[in-house]
């Protein structure tokens, strides 16, 4: 058995969980964040869950990166660059800005980083030794669906961004519990920071245009779509007063 039969091996597998997951948030939702309760064993401060949990996503892709020979070819670069631009925020700077004393079950870090770990290996791999060596020469950057992608990208990241500094500028330094949001896409929605996201992958998907960022999508979807759920779900029997309009996660519809 060579690479690429561990390589589709662990797509499939990921695949099969990936499904799983979706119908299964839809009746449980993950224990962390506002979500956190007993139950699921021992935990750990919720930023540096996140710092644990994250890291692969930076450490696998650039040692998959160096490693490659296509570390010159400036479309391996690019996306080298769009991947890091998400992960170096939400992995070293957005966990030190959280201003709650939250904790995460280990298990719930153990989940995470298996999937990152998987994920990062599976995305890295494809660009930078599976795919077709002409999939990502130069002309790539000027076709229509790398184009589209990256706007996706950069749209669905300044969505995620801004959302979580509403979010950030809740709670004051020492401030404990939870408020509602206004502002931005909080005045459609109650998770903008997941729209943003899946916007954000879709791009990805797109720019990259292959199995691997396809299976990313769908991992963002089946994960996030039942925790905005969650989350609208929450606002609405915590806050009597909770904005009618405001729909879950896609503007007027969802």
């Amino acid at each position: 058995m060579n690479e690429i039969h561990v390589f589709w091996g662990l797509y499939i597998a990921s695949a099969i969980i990936a499904v799983s997951m979706l119908v299964l948030l839809f009746f449980v939702s993950a224990p962390y964040g506002r979500h956190i309760r007993e139950g699921w064993g021992p935990s750990i401060s919720s930023k540096w869950a996140w710092i644990i949990m994250e890291s692969p996503a930076i450490i696998i892709f650039i040692i998959l990166y160096v490693i490659s020979d296509r570390r010159t070819e400036l479309v391996p670069i690019v996306l080298l660059v769009m991947w890091m631009l998400h992960y170096i925020q939400r992995d070293l700077i957005f966990p030190f800005f959280l201003r709650t004393n939250k904790r995460m079950p280990l298990l719930i870090l153990l989940f995470g980083l298996i999937f990152q770990s998987s994920n990062t290996y599976i995305q890295a791999r494809w660009i930078f030794h599976f795919a077709d060596s002409s999939s990502y020469t130069i002309s790539w950057l000027t076709d229509p669906r790398f184009i589209i992608g990256a706007v996706f990208f950069i749209f669905g990241y300044i969505i995620n961004r801004h959302a979580d500094l509403v979010l950030r500028a809740l709670r004051k330094p020492g401030e404990k519990g939870y408020k509602i949001p206004f502002g931005g896409m909080y005045k459609y929605i109650s998770s903008p920071n997941y729209l943003g996201e899946i916007i954000m992958w879709i791009g990805w998907g797109l720019a990259v245009w292959n199995w691997a960022g396809l299976l990313f999508v769908f991992w963002t979807l089946a994960n996030l779509l039942p925790r905005a759920r969650s989350h609208h779900i929450w606002y609405k029997e915590t806050f009597p007063d909770y904005p009618e309009e405001r729909k879950a996660l896609i503007p007027f519809i969802y």
